[in-house]
């Protein structure tokens, strides 16, 4: 009896359902060729990695590698809220990805989170792993980076056509607009291997044995709105994710699956979302962050080390960039340490079916003719969740900002108080350490921060000089 390959297995079930569709093809996401790990070498070298991490991961039992993956993809349709319908099929690509992950099985939890990179501005940027990385290294995640569009690969081209130069995902200029990019992201997710199965004899183990529990799936910003799409139309074709983090963007999503999808936002992303806000269901959540903006300081220090670190300098040089917008930018409200608390959420709610809590939104005090949010007598913006940095403030935070860069509204700002207004508002150190521990024992026990970021933020408010 003649064995069936897997893609001869493929081909029927797609002549199978395009029958059953009348006509409308419907497929498993094809199949793709892992390489690697590639090798590397030292600067001066440009075949290294690049957007390599600036976390430290040798030390704590981390490594990093990368692969190239390549393999065939279609273009799909993009109807309203409805699954897609296959345009084509056979277009190649070659594209990267980037594995961090425990050396060892017993530092692994068993969650992998796969992050859809950034290409705003040209390079691909890890965005949620400078957000999370610490997390998910104290915690024993793996993270796999993805290369999906072809503005960050010409990017690396240009660093390095050594390295980078076959890599493409544009079938060779004939297909725009990053239509191969749901498919990459898609084989990516499908690629990493679970718990129970066993790969394929020779196939390359880009986990190197271990084996995930979870698959999660996460995007900040422009890969937030492409993970919508993905969700709305083309993962419900052949679900590879058991959850996903949308981060700082995206439309409306449907929440129609059995995936479990949680939009986490800054103050940032909502002034032109918070008039049709999307109601939390059993698949659907969404949290926003008082005070906090797209691009915060967090994000600026380790977007400056990961460049500093590609070109060989010192990382003690970090700082965040002169943004030159009209207020001073970047929030330190820290969104990360509620994103922290969502992955953990996240991760609950996949294995145990644990809804996340329920968050209050940011205060809307006006709808037309333009939104605008209700704040208090020092600008700070009411309602959602409020950390101690927020509630007990020493500066004005937001997000909004403006000046001549087209940025400048990603940025939010930072106003410090004057003197006079801490010495009215924490007369004396003990006053204002008490008010930041209250917040904080809140916000814990709602879940909206984990006891790490807790007892962090109590040490900080202790070690300051409100108040003396």
């Amino acid at each position: 009896m003649k064995t069936l390959s897997l893609k001869t297995i493929s081909s029927v079930a797609v002549a199978f359902a395009s029958l059953l569709f009348g006509g409308v093809s419907v497929a498993a996401v094809p199949d793709a060729t892992l390489y690697g790990p590639i090798a590397t070498e030292p600067h001066p070298s440009l075949n290294a990695i690049y957007s390599a991490s600036a976390i430290e991961l040798s030390d704590n039992g981390y490594l990093e590698e990368e692969y190239f993956i390549e393999g065939t993809a279609n273009r799909y349709t993009d109807p309203e809220m409805q699954n897609s319908a296959i345009i084509d099929s056979g277009h190649p690509y070659r594209t990267r990805l980037i594995v961090r992950r425990p050396r060892s099985e017993d530092r692994f939890n068993g969650i992998v989170v796969v992050e859809w990179l950034n290409v705003t501005g040209g390079a691909d940027k890890d965005i949620d792993w400078w957000q999370s990385g610490h997390h998910f290294v104290r915690n024993g995640y793996a993270f796999v980076a993805v290369s999906a569009q072809q503005m960050g690969i010409d990017t690396m081209k240009q660093w390095s056509q050594q390295r980078y130069g076959s890599l493409d995902t544009t079938h060779g200029g004939r297909v725009s607009g990053d239509a191969l990019s749901y498919d990459i992201f898609s084989a990516v997710g499908k690629a990493i291997h679970r718990k129970g199965t066993t790969g394929v004899a020779g196939e390359v183990d880009i986990l190197g044995g271990l084996q995930a529990e979870q698959i999660l799936a996460t995007g900040h910003s422009q890969s937030a709105s492409r993970l919508a799409v993905y969700l709305n139309n083309v993962h419900p074709l052949e679900p590879i994710y058991d959850g996903v983090m949308v981060h700082g963007g995206g439309g409306r999503i449907r929440d129609d699956q059995s995936v479990k999808i949680f939009k986490i936002m800054a103050e940032t992303d909502m002034p032109r979302r918070a008039a049709t806000p999307q109601p939390n269901t059993d698949t659907f959540r969404q949290w926003e962050v008082a005070g906090t903006s797209h691009v915060d300081v967090p994000f600026e220090i380790e977007w400056s080390r990961a460049r500093l670190l590609r070109d060989n300098l010192p990382l003690s040089g970090a700082a965040p960039r002169d943004s030159g917008c009209e207020l001073p930018a970047y929030s330190t409200v820290p969104f990360r340490d509620v994103m922290n608390a969502a992955f953990e959420h996240l991760v609950a709610w996949v294995r145990d079916d644990v809804p996340p809590p329920v968050a209050e939104p940011l205060q809307v005090a006006r709808m037309m003719p333009e939104l605008s949010f209700a704040r208090d007598e020092y600008g700070n913006v009411l309602g959602g969740i409020r950390l101690a940095e927020h509630v007990v403030a020493t500066a004005k935070n937001t997000g909004m900002n403006s000046g001549p860069s087209g940025f400048c509204f990603l940025y939010g700002s930072h106003e410090p108080f004057d003197q006079a207004t801490l010495a009215r508002l924490y007369p004396s150190h003990a006053a204002y350490v008490d008010a930041v521990k209250e917040v904080v024992q809140h916000n814990l026990e709602a879940g909206y921060i984990l006891p790490f970021e807790a007892d962090l933020t109590i040490r900080q408010a202790e070690a300051s000089s409100i108040g003396r």
